[in-house]
């Protein structure tokens, strides 16, 4: 070999060693590179919420940068219709919203979900007790854990203390379902709406039947109920709930109209005072405002809150309480990363973020302190003293029976349905869903 070719194999072998080591350093930057997307989808409207949920990801993302949070949004029907497909395709969500309930133990029943109880109760994490226990027991079905917790919530009544004071009712002596309807009589004779409703959406009247039938028959009947043990809808508790609800209906206490009344219009009519008493969610006081004419509603200073009276002789407690429990779902084949995530999103310093800008009442262990609005404090203190948090009814017992309960309490509410017509008809569609 003479020298000119020994030169131009010499400088072969070092291009090719170049060439190497540059694919080299290109595959270990693209290692580097490499990011796991986190499909996240949720349902919030509020552009605030949807602003810290997406700092809390920034956050979570600077500190694992080989992780991509992709946040994506479906308007309420649209999720509720499209979720199912979904979740059965290669573009399933990893993590996404739930109300719990039916609906969730459906989700778990096709094997869409993921089983998180391992995870969730695994002794290096602790993450399970990292919540309010009530809360985990709410996303569990047959001892597995189905989802994690986010917030809880409660139904009660709030009421403008103006008109109180104006139709002379003391909303402290409201104790039972009996001053309840003594009350709504006296604010009625007083020329003033006592209740605004929104039935015209149907699930918020479910609420008066739902609790009367906590507050008459008390967790064990409904448990009953709902497992089709004993007398199941028609028993003895549950028909007697039935006839206080007509008894309400016949006072005639909601306004003219209110079977054709949307929610946001219930809570528009008593943020313009034009009707004393609703029974809301925990957030009644920020969305009366938002939904009152002027987009000013009650000053905070005028709207009082008080639980569901008790039924005498019922064997439910004042401290037995109803309302939301939501969290996250995780879908079977989400990346490990999905749950690293969501152990940060729903931490102690994170939940706390979230309650202090009135986005929810947190589930996180030691995060109770941040809720600052008074009224949504005395929620978040009624649900630290529940003797039982029961889900909406609604969504508890799914959608195919939950739609019926709706249903029955509107026309029980209207006269339209007996409580024993009532009862039957859930019942019926409680035992069809069976089979």
């Amino acid at each position: 070999m003479n020298t000119i070719t020994r030169l131009a194999f010499k400088g072969d072998r070092i291009a090719m060693r170049t060439v190497a080591a540059g694919l080299a350093l290109m595959l270990c930057t693209a290692a580097a590179n490499a990011q796991t997307v986190v499909k996240w989808l949720h349902l919030e409207v509020d552009p605030r919420y949807v602003a810290i949920w997406d700092d809390i990801a920034k956050k979570y993302e600077a500190d694992h940068p080989n992780v991509d949070i992709q946040m994506q949004f479906l308007e309420n029907e649209a999720f509720k219709a499209k979720l199912p497909t979904l979740l059965q395709s290669p573009d399933a969500p990893h993590i996404f919203y739930t109300w719990g309930g039916g609906v969730l133990k459906q989700q778990a029943e096709t094997g869409a979900l993921m089983d998180l109880t391992a995870a969730m109760k695994a002794e290096d994490r602790a993450w399970e007790k990292s919540y309010n226990p009530a809360a985990v027991q709410g996303l569990t079905f047959n001892d597995k854990i189905w989802a994690v917790p986010m917030k809880m919530g409660t139904v009660s009544f709030f009421y403008n203390k103006g008109l109180f004071a104006k139709a002379g009712i003391d909303a402290a002596a409201i104790k039972t379902w009996n001053n309840l309807l003594d009350a709504a009589k006296k604010i009625k004779a007083a020329g003033i709406v006592p209740i605004a409703g929104g039935g015209g959406e149907k699930w918020p009247l479910h609420f008066y039947w739902s609790y009367l039938v906590m507050r008459d028959g008390g967790k064990e009947v409904f448990t009953a109920a709902k497992n089709g043990e004993g007398n199941g809808f028609l028993d003895p508790a549950i028909i007697k709930a039935g006839e206080q609800l007509a008894e309400l209906g016949a006072l005639e206490p909601f306004q003219p109209g209110y079977l054709g009344t949307t929610w946001p219009q219930a809570l528009g009519l008593f943020g313009d005072g034009k009707a004393a008493i609703i029974l809301g969610f925990e957030n009644t006081d920020a969305n009366q405002r938002n939904n009152a004419g002027d987009g000013k509603g009650l000053a905070p200073e005028n709207i009082g809150r008080f639980a569901f009276p008790v039924v005498e002789g019922g064997a439910g407690a004042a401290t037995d309480t109803l309302g939301g429990l939501n969290g996250w779902a995780v879908s079977k084949d989400a990346p490990p990363e999905a749950l690293d995530f969501l152990a940060y999103l729903t931490n102690a310093d994170n939940e706390r973020v979230m309650a202090r800008a009135g986005m929810l009442i947190p589930v996180a262990v030691g995060a109770e302190d941040g809720v600052v609005n008074p009224l949504v404090r005395q929620s978040a203190e009624q649900l630290g003293a529940s003797t039982w948090h029961q889900n909406f009814f609604d969504q508890d017992l799914g959608p195919s029976v939950g739609r019926v309960v709706n249903d029955v309490a509107v026309e029980i509410t209207s006269g339209q349905m007996t409580s024993q017509e009532g009862a039957q008809t859930i019942q019926d569609a409680f035992e069809l869903e069976k089979f």
